[in-house]
């Protein structure tokens, strides 16, 4: 090497990793990873299902005991009187009494499937009518301005309104609970059909026209399958605000036998039998959240592509696997 030559560089034996410090990077030392713990209330972060479970429960928690807190003691020593509400040992002993066979109309779980069956066909009725007019009003300016008053109409009618109307148009019998369902959720049936159609990127349109697609085939190929999970969603969320709609139109029984949960709350409230108010405030929520899972769950089925991790945090779905796994390993 002649002397103009500059000196040689030394390389370091080893570069110390991205994470790890140098001292942990010399020989001998034990190299640690470096764990980045997320915090207990990162923005807009997953947290383990653990803690979500844990949440709701200590949610109940704090639920039930308040509860008990203002209904504990005599009657003259509450908080809220019994006229109000009735203690939660008061609603678990009059439980029983809503399951017996030989009084139909007070029985729980044949008003609730009475409830249920009404939600059903008057929401499957808005379906039918309310996905194709929400698609072409999605796919055509002009059907959504013509629509556009009846959606407006649909969507901001008072819920206490509707009941009147309907009262006032079909008199009485199941055609009443029917189109009061059918009328209270088309208008938004309509309206989130036809913006799930409009948010479907422009680009696959473009795609299906340049290889040659008619408009009906864009469509139905192309429009309907990437907008209809979107659909499934909004009115899986609109199903289950049906469900509680529905007991404004149960006031009255003109049938024999169950009336529904609306006219079983309203005994309860004309015979001063709080008990059975509290019973079924809480059965509600209860059915609706059971629906809820099920509807979620064959949502996640049907449109896995989509959904597909969502059903990991999906309750029967969690209970299914559970349950097979215990026969097939």
């Amino acid at each position: 090497m002649s002397e103009t030559d500059p000196p040689p560089i030394e390389q370091p034996a080893s570069v110390p990793a991205s994470g790890v410090s140098e001292a942990a990077a010399l020989p001998g030392i034990p190299v640690e990873p470096v764990v980045h713990r997320m915090p207990l209330l990162g923005l807009r972060t997953e947290i383990p299902r653990w803690q979500s479970l844990l949440a709701a429960v200590v949610c109940l928690g704090i639920c039930f005991c308040t509860w008990w807190y203002v209904t504990h003691g005599e009657h003259e020593e509450r908080i809220l009187g019994y006229s109000q509400l009735p203690s939660p040992r008061e609603a678990l002993d009059y439980f029983p009494k809503l399951w017996d066979s030989k009084s139909p109309q007070s029985h729980l779980f044949n008003n609730t499937v009475k409830s249920l069956t009404r939600v059903a066909i008057g929401f499957s009725l808005a379906l039918l009518v309310g996905i194709p007019l929400g698609v072409a009003a999605g796919c055509f300016s002009l059907v959504r301005a013509f629509l556009s008053p009846l959606i407006l109409f649909g969507r901001n009618i008072p819920i206490a309104a509707l009941t009147a109307l309907v009262f006032a148009l079909f008199k009485s019998g199941e055609t009443e609970k029917f189109m009061f369902i059918f009328i209270a959720c088309v208008a938004f049936i309509v309206s989130d059909a036809a913006d799930a159609i409009r948010d479907v990127a422009q680009r696959y349109v473009e795609t299906a026209l340049t290889l040659g697609a008619s408009r009906l085939q864009i469509v139905l190929k192309v429009l309907v399958p990437l907008a209809l999970p979107t659909i499934f969603n909004s009115a899986r969320v609109l199903f289950g605000l049906a469900f509680g709609y529905i007991m404004l139109v149960e006031v009255v029984n003109d049938a024999g036998g169950a009336g529904g949960l609306g006219n079983l709350l309203n005994v309860g409230r004309k015979r001063g039998i709080t008990e059975i108010m509290a019973i079924i405030i809480l059965t509600i929520p209860i059915v609706a959240w059971l629906i809820d899972q099920c509807l979620s769950l064959l949502q996640c089925l049907i449109f896995r592509w989509k959904y597909g991790r969502d059903a990991e945090r999906n309750a029967l779905w969690q209970l299914t696997r559970g349950t097979l796994r215990l026969f097939w390993r």
